[in-house]
């Protein structure tokens, strides 16, 4: 499916701020895809990421997961081994409220990474956390179930499918 979220905006202008939202500017791209849609699956995490390996490991075509990781910067919620499992079960991409590591490794996976930046510490694992909840950061509730679109120019979230 090929999109720009410029053009979606233009599109659903009557719609934006309220079924279409514009996620603020604060992610760095990384993966091989540079777009990439999905329906939305959440996680509520915390410095642990045991419940990512857990969804990506489950059929992910057409998916997305959104990783609420509360923005923390002192360890990488997804890797290369991570992204080659969600890769390998057909996941579309995934947005990171948080980091990620082995960048260099991911960019060469057919999956698209947002993630507001890199740490090479890898998380803890206790278990702990919610998934398919709302989660809230960029201005935007990500909501499970909803669609998510994310190219060069941003990220787009929407109650239903725009393409």
């Amino acid at each position: 499916m090929t999109f720009k979220t410029p053009d979606l905006c233009d599109e659903f202008e009557s719609e934006l701020g309220k079924t279409v939202r514009v996620v603020t500017p604060m992610f760095q791209r990384y993966g091989g895809r540079t777009s990439f849609s999905g329906q939305i699956v959440t996680l509520k995490i915390f410095e642990d990421n045991s419940l990512v390996r857990e969804v990506f490991g489950e059929d992910g075509k057409g998916k997305v997961l959104v990783i609420d990781g509360g923005g923390s910067l002192r360890c990488a919620l997804v890797g290369d081994q991570l992204a080659i499992l969600a890769n390998k079960n057909g996941w579309e991409g995934v947005v990171v409220y948080g980091c990620i590591r082995d960048s260099g490794d991911i960019n060469g996976i057919d999956i698209g990474v947002r993630a507001l930046n890199t740490h090479p510490q890898k998380t803890l694992k206790k278990g702990v956390g919610d998934k398919n909840v709302a989660v809230t950061f960029g201005g935007v509730t990500f909501n499970p179930g909803e669609y998510l679109y994310a190219d060069e120019d941003g990220v787009l979230v929407s109650g239903k499918a725009l393409t």
